[in-house]
């Protein structure tokens, strides 16, 4: 969502059979849930079983024309799939990839799925979130933990990552002219 309100063209990569379950998510009008698509504005998708070879190969081309490849996969995930660094590297030598996983990349939760809702349920968030008394939390509206994630690393790295920006958009004007 930040990357592309920054202007990058962000192409999401979906599992074929679910897509992205925010999608269905209430409150949402002709199918599409408003959720989705207050965090997925700006981007483009295209659904790939990562697992086929015909979608392998069809996102290694997409790598090729790529700057930066964001996963969130489980630690291991993308080497399982045949899609490590240096495969993906080797396709396009200046590819900067980054992995996001719920837990961290190392550690006692490393291979755990991540989820918003396992994280702010395991701070303690999750029962604040005004559910009928006695009964299960509600889901908040937003996915707080994503979010504040998100907020928090920009707030860190805003100067260089600004910089980096903008050193490459001035590239970008000055090699266009």
């Amino acid at each position: 969502m930040v990357l592309a309100d920054m202007g990058a063209d962000v192409v999401k990569v979906e599992d074929p059979k679910l897509g992205d379950y925010l999608r269905a998510l209430p409150p949402g009008k002709g199918g599409m849930s408003g959720r989705f698509l207050a965090v997925n504005r700006g981007k483009r998708s295209i659904a790939l079983d990562l697992k086929d070879s015909a979608a392998r190969a069809t996102f290694l081309e997409l790598v090729t024309k790529a700057d930066v490849v964001v996963e969130s996969f489980r630690p291991g995930v993308m080497a399982k799939l045949g899609l490590d660094y240096d495969t993906l590297a080797a396709n396009n030598p200046k590819i900067i990839v980054c992995s996001i996983s719920g837990f961290g990349q190392t550690g006692p939760y490393a291979d755990r799925a991540g989820h918003d809702l396992g994280y702010i349920a395991l701070a303690g968030v999750l029962a604040m979130t005004g559910g009928v008394a006695g009964g299960a939390p509600a889901m908040p509206g937003v996915q707080i933990a994503d979010l504040a994630g998100g907020a928090l690393w920009v707030r860190r790295r805003s100067s260089a990552r600004s910089s980096a920006v903008s050193a490459r958009a001035r590239a970008r004007t000055s090699t266009s002219r």
